[in-house]
């Protein structure tokens, strides 16, 4: 990691902690890591649990790539917590176009110092019944195109099985099996010299979601389904998204 000597030392401390408990969570296999640039990148997973990002960060950091999540501005003002989100250059999120600016600026020096910018796409947790990628947005394919940063995309599957998706509780024992695999980084040359208009973002962001869910079914041998989950579609009655012709299942209440 080409991280400063406060980060580096703030990433060891917090992997002291974490990457402990998550060996006794789960158990770990990972496929693909060769994949992972020796610069700068975004990496974009499937979003399904409240817990992957500790997955997904967990797996990077132990094959040297530190990782710097997209985080709540409002976070970086929170006392004890503040002081370590901006020790490690997570980047904050902000609505105003000064605050953007500085956003993309700590993205670009994470970059720079071959760091991992962790976007989930989808902006939150899938609301899939089948928890597959459901519609991206078009924040990660922005900052790649306007950068020229590779985008490389990650599925994982089973730490659904520790702590389902809107759950409360930890299921431990037995003990469950996280599978992370890495792809190869999305092609972009389709879009080179094209405008940044909505409709190229649109398309730069269905080919992150594409390589994603190919990566996931073959995590799960399952085929995903034809029409990926849109969730501006109406919702059921406890708020969360009804499509595709299907009930509401378990796991797909209220946002």
């Amino acid at each position: 990691m080409k991280e400063s000597a406060k980060s580096r030392a703030t990433f060891v401390f917090i992997a002291s902690v974490v990457r402990p408990l998550m060996n006794l969570l789960m158990s770990k296999e990972w496929s693909g890591t060769e994949k992972l640039p020796a610069g700068g990148f975004i990496a974009a997973p499937n979003h399904c649990t409240e817990i992957d990002p500790l997955v997904v960060g967990h797996m990077l950091y132990n094959h040297k790539r530190a990782p710097h999540f997209l985080a709540k501005a409002s976070l970086f003002k929170v006392p004890g917590l503040g002081p370590l989100l901006r020790a490690t250059k997570q980047i904050p999120v902000e609505r105003s176009t000064a605050g953007a600016n500085r956003s993309l600026q700590v993205a670009q020096e994470v970059v720079a110092e071959g760091g991992a910018i962790i976007i989930y796409p989808e902006g939150t947790l899938t609301r899939d019944p089948d928890m597959w990628p459901m519609k991206g947005h078009t924040g990660a394919a922005r900052l790649a195109l306007e950068g020229g940063i590779p985008v490389v995309p990650i599925a994982h599957w089973g730490a659904h099985e520790v702590l389902p998706r809107y759950g409360k509780k930890l299921h431990l024992f037995p003990r469950k099996k996280s599978r992370v695999v890495v792809g190869d980084p999305v092609d972009f040359s389709a879009f080179a010299d094209k405008p940044l208009d909505k409709a190229t973002l649109t398309a730069a962001t269905d080919a992150i979601m594409d390589a994603i869910t190919e990566l996931l079914a073959g995590l799960r041998t399952e085929e995903p389904p034809a029409e990926r989950w849109d969730p501006s579609r109406k919702r059921g009655p406890a708020g969360r998204t009804v499509g595709r012709g299907e009930r509401p299942g378990p796991g797909t209440g209220a946002q």
